[in-house]
C-alpha cells in the first residue's frame, strides 16, 4: 500500500541518530512516536483482524480486557468456510470504516498461518488448511481494508502453526515444502494486495528467530516478492535489535522504553551496523504517516451488524441433512437444547477478541421465527450443576418435540491464543447429552461453534444433520437461524479435513515438537494433501458442503493456453427447487517430475450464485504455478514436461469431472560438478551420452550389460570419488570437457 505521490521525506536523513532509532520502536504499546520536526504523527496499530480491537485509555500497558466496542465480524475460520473473497474483501473493508471511525490508520491482520494441525491453539484466526485458498481470501480482506486507507498487517510471518512454545520453538522446514504450503499465501497477498505491513512470527525458523531471519525478510520478502513495506515484529517477538535491524525488520513493538534504540546507536557508531539500514528503515516506517487522518465520524453500528448476519450465513457448513430435516419446517415443533443456544460462541480467546457492540443468540431468533420452540440448557459451561439432571430436563423437552436442535462446540477456555488443545473430542457431557437426545427425539440436529474442527465420532450416526458453525462473529446466532429456517440455504465449505482420529493426521508425530524443535516431518503432505495421498478416510474431506438445492456439473474442458499454462471451463446447473451457491473447485494431479506429488491440489476455485434451473458456465485461469513443484536443486518453480489430470471436486476426496492436458513444461538442464552423483552424470540430457558412449568404449567387452547393475550400486557416489577409483576409464580432463559442457546447455 504506497501512496501514487510520496512526500519528501529527505528532512529525515537530517535528524539525529538517537531520533532515527527511536522511530524504529513503539513508544508504548499500540503507537509510533511522533518527530514534529520531520512532521510526522504518532501512528496506532491495533488488534485485528475479524474487528478493530482498540484498548481504551492510555497505550503505557497491555488492556486485552479492555477495549472500545466494534463490530465482531466472522473469524477466519468462518470466512475460510465461505471460500469467497467477495466476503472476506466485505469484512475487510468494513472492518476499514470502524478503524477511520477510532482513529486507527493500522490494523493488524489477516492471519493467514496454514491450519498444520487440528489442535492449533489459534486455528480460529486463520482460513484453512490450502495455501491457494488461505491466499485468495488474505489477498481479499487486504483489498477491502486498504482501500478504506487503513493499512493491514499480515501475519505471523512465517511457520507459527502452533501456540505451544511459540515465543521460541524452532519450526524446521525444509525448502519444498515453506515454498509450497506455509509462504504461498503470504507471497500471493504482498505481491497482489501490498498490504501496508507484514508481521513477523514469535518462532525460529530452522534455528533463526524469524524477528532476525535475513533470508526470510529481505531475501524472500523484499528481493524476491517485491515488498517495500514495513517489516513489524509480533508484540515482544525481538530477540536481538541490532540483528534484527539487519535482517530487515523495521518496527518493534512494543517499545522497550529505548533499550533497544540505544543499542542500535551504539552499533551503529562502533561500525557494527551500517546506518544505511537505520536509515532505509525510518523511511519504510516514516511513510505509514501518511495513513494517518482524522476520526471519521462515528460508525453505522446497526448497518455493520446487518453486514456481520449476512456474512456469517455464507460461513457456515451444512455437513450432514439426512431425510432433509433442514430446513426446518413452519410448523415444527422444536426443542432447542444446549448452553450455546441462548450464550454463543462468537470468536476466540487472546489478542484478536473485539468488545462487541452486540451478541445476537440463536435461541431468541429461533424462538422469533417459529410458532413452537422450548428450550433446555442441557449443561453448563464451567460444569458446575447437576449434569445429569440438566440432560435429563433436555431429555423430556427432546421426546415431546418434532425435531430437537442441539447446540455444541467448544468453551473459549478450550480453545485460545497461548495454548495448543490435546484432543479435538467434544466435552464428554456434551457427546453424553447428543445420544440421549437422538435417542429420544424423532428427529435431531447438532449445531456446532468451536474454533477448530472437533471430532463427530460417537454420536455422528445417531443424529439425522449437522451443521458446522464453527464461530460467525456477534450476529451469528441470527445467522444460524436463518440458516435452520431456510430463510438462507447453506453455502460453505470445509476449509479443513475433519479426521475420523487425531492419530490420522499427518502432524500428530510431530506436533507440538520437543526439546524446542518442532519438525515438520509430514513435508507437503499436510490436510487432505496427506489424507488423499494414502488413501486416508476422514469423516468429512476438504471442499465438503451441503445446501438446500443440487446442482450437477457438466461440459468440462481444458484448454492449454502455453506450455504451462491452461484454462478449465465447465458448466453448473441448479437441479433444485431452491437458490443457492455453489463452490466450483479445481484440482490437478499428476506425477509428472522428480519429486512425490500429493494426488492432487486445489488450484483454483469460485463461488456462483445460481437460482432455481440455473446453469451457469465458468471459466478459471490454471496459471504456470497451477502446474509447478518447488525445485531444491534450480532453486525455483519447475513444471515438469507431461500429463495433468484437472479435475473439478465436489471436494478433495470427490472428483466429478476430469481431463487430461499434456504440458511441454520446463527444459530443465541439471548442472554438473564433480559433486554431483555417478546416477546424475548419466543420466544427464545432455552430457550423459557423451559419458556412456566414452566409458563404455575403454571397457572390455561385456560393460553394457553391467552398466545398470553398477549404476543401482554405485549411483550415489559422487563423480570426484568414482573417477579416483576409476581413473583411467574416465580422464580427469575429460570430466572437465563434459562439466563445461553441461554448462554451456544449461546457460544455452
Amino acid at each position: 500500500m504506497t501512496s501514487a505521490t510520496p512526500p519528501d521525506r529527505s528532512s529525515l536523513d537530517a535528524l539525529p541518530l538517537e531520533t532515527r532509532a527511536a522511530l524504529l520502536s513503539g513508544q508504548d504499546f499500540w503507537s509510533t512516536p511522533a518527530v514534529e520536526e520531520a512532521g510526522l504523527p504518532s501512528v496506532v496499530l491495533t488488534d485485528g483482524p475479524h474487528g478493530v480491537r482498540r484498548q481504551e485509555g492510555d497505550f503505557d500497558r497491555i488492556g486485552l480486557l479492555r477495549s472500545v466496542p466494534a463490530t465482531c465480524f466472522p473469524p477466519a475460520v468462518g470466512v475460510g468456510s465461505s471460500w469467497d473473497p467477495d466476503v472476506a474483501e466485505r469484512i475487510g473493508a468494513a472492518v476499514g470504516r470502524e478503524a477511520r471511525a477510532l482513529g486507527v490508520p493500522v490494523v493488524l491482520g489477516p492471519g493467514v498461518n496454514i491450519k498444520r494441525s487440528p489442535l492449533g491453539g489459534r486455528n480460529f484466526e486463520y482460513y484453512s488448511e490450502d495455501p491457494l485458498l488461505t491466499g485468495v481470501l488474505g489477498a481479499a480482506h487486504v483489498r477491502g481494508q486498504q482501500a478504506e486507507g487503513v493499512g493491514a498487517s499480515v501475519k505471523h510471518f512465517a511457520a507459527n502453526n502452533q501456540e505451544t512454545q511459540r515465543m521460541q520453538v524452532s519450526a524446521d522446514v525444509d525448502e519444498r515444502t515453506l515454498r509450497e504450503i506455509y509462504l504461498p499465501a503470504f507471497e500471493r497477498i504482498v505481491t497482489e494486495a501490498r498490504p501496508a505491513t507484514v508481521m513477523c512470527a514469535y518462532n525460529r525458523l530452522n534455528g533463526v528467530y524469524a524477528s532476525q531471519n535475513h533470508w526470510l525478510l529481505t531475501e524472500v520478502l523484499r528481493e524476491e516478492w517485491g515488498f517495500e513495506g514495513v517489516v513489524v515484529s509480533d508484540w515482544g517477538a525481538v530477540d536481538d535489535r541490532v540483528a534484527a535491524l539487519a535482517a530487515g525488520l523495521d518496527l518493534q513493538m512494543p517499545g522497550d522504553h529505548g533499550a533497544g534504540n540505544r543499542l542500535v546507536v551504539e552499533a551503529v557508531r562502533a561500525g557494527e551496523l551500517d546506518e544505511a539500514l537505520v536509515d532505509r528503515s525510518v523511511r519504510r516506517v516514516a511513510a505509514l504517516a501518511d495513513l494517518v487522518t482524522e476520526p471519521t465520524e462515528a460508525f453505522d453500528a446497526d448497518a455493520h451488524h446487518a453486514l456481520a448476519r449476512e456474512l456469517a450465513a455464507q460461513c457456515a457448513v451444512l455437513l450432514k441433512n439426512d431425510g432433509g430435516v433442514l430446513p426446518l419446517a413452519p410448523d415444527a415443533r422444536v426443542a432447542v437444547v444446549g448452553e450455546f443456544a441462548r450464550t454463543p460462541r462468537c470468536q476466540g480467546g487472546g489478542s484478536s477478541n473485539v468488545n462487541a457492540t452486540r451478541v445476537d443468540d440463536a435461541l431468541t431468533v429461533l424462538g422469533e421465527a417459529l410458532p413452537t420452540v422450548s428450550s433446555a440448557p442441557g449443561f453448563s459451561l464451567d460444569g458446575s450443576g447437576d449434569a445429569a439432571a440438566l440432560r435429563e430436563e433436555a431429555v423430556a423437552l427432546a421426546r415431546d418435540a418434532d425435531v430437537a436442535v442441539v447446540f455444541a462446540g467448544l468453551a473459549e477456555s478450550d480453545e485460545s491464543e497461548g495454548f495448543d488443545r490435546t484432543t479435538i473430542d467434544l466435552p464428554a457431557v456434551q457427546v453424553e447429552l447428543i445420544r440421549a437426545v437422538a435417542a429420544a427425539a424423532p428427529r435431531t440436529v447438532v449445531v456446532l461453534s468451536s474454533g477448530g474442527i472437533v471430532s463427530l465420532e460417537g454420536w455422528h450416526d445417531d443424529v439425522d444433520a449437522i451443521l458446522a458453525g464453527f464461530l460467525l462473529g456477534q450476529a451469528g446466532g441470527s445467522a444460524l437461524a436463518d440458516l435452520l429456517t431456510g430463510a438462507v440455504s447453506p453455502s460453505g465449505r470445509l476449509a479443513e479435513s475433519i479426521p475420523l482420529r487425531l492419530e490420522d493426521t499427518p502432524s500428530h508425530l510431530n506436533f507440538p515438537g520437543e526439546q524446542g524443535h518442532v519438525r515438520y516431518g509430514e513435508g507437503v503432505m499436510v490436510g487432505y494433501r496427506h489424507y488423499t495421498t494414502v488413501d486416508r478416510t476422514v469423516r468429512y474431506p476438504f471442499g465438503h458442503g451441503l445446501g438446500y438445492t443440487t446442482v450437477e456439473t457438466s461440459g468440462l474442458r481444458v484448454t492449454a493456453t502455453g506450455d504451462d499454462t491452461a484454462t478449465v471451463a465447465v458448466t453448473v446447473t441448479n437441479t433444485g427447487e431452491r437458490a443457492g451457491r455453489h463452490v466450483v473447485q479445481v484440482y490437478v494431479a499428476t506425477t509428472a517430475g522428480p519429486v512425490r506429488r500429493p494426488a492432487r491440489e486445489l488450484r483454483a476455485f469460485t463461488k456462483v450464485p445460481l437460482e432455481p434451473g440455473e446453469s451457469r458456465t465458468v471459466e478459471l485461469a490454471l496459471d504456470r504455478r497451477a502446474f509447478a513443484y518447488w525445485d531444491v536443486r534450480e532453486g525455483g518453480w519447475v513444471v515438469a514436461p507431461g500429463e495433468y489430470a484437472v479435475q473439478v471436486g465436489a471436494s478433495a476426496a470427490e472428483v466429478l469431472a476430469e481431463e487430461t492436458l499434456t504440458l511441454a513444461g520446463d527444459t530443465v538442464v541439471p548442472e554438473l560438478t564433480l559433486g554431483s552423483s555417478v546416477a546424475e552424470w548419466f543420466e544427464h540430457p545432455v552430457v550423459g551420452p557423451q559419458l556412456l558412449e566414452g566409458f563404455l568404449a575403454s571397457m572390455p567387452d561385456g560393460a553394457a550389460e553391467m552398466h545398470a547393475g553398477m549404476l543401482q550400486m554405485i549411483g550415489s557416489m559422487p563423480m570426484r570419488r568414482f573417477a579416483a577409483d576409476f581413473g583411467a576409464a574416465i580422464p580427469p580432463a575429460e570430466l572437465d570437457r563434459l562439466v563445461a559442457v553441461a554448462r554451456e546447455a544449461r546457460a544455452g
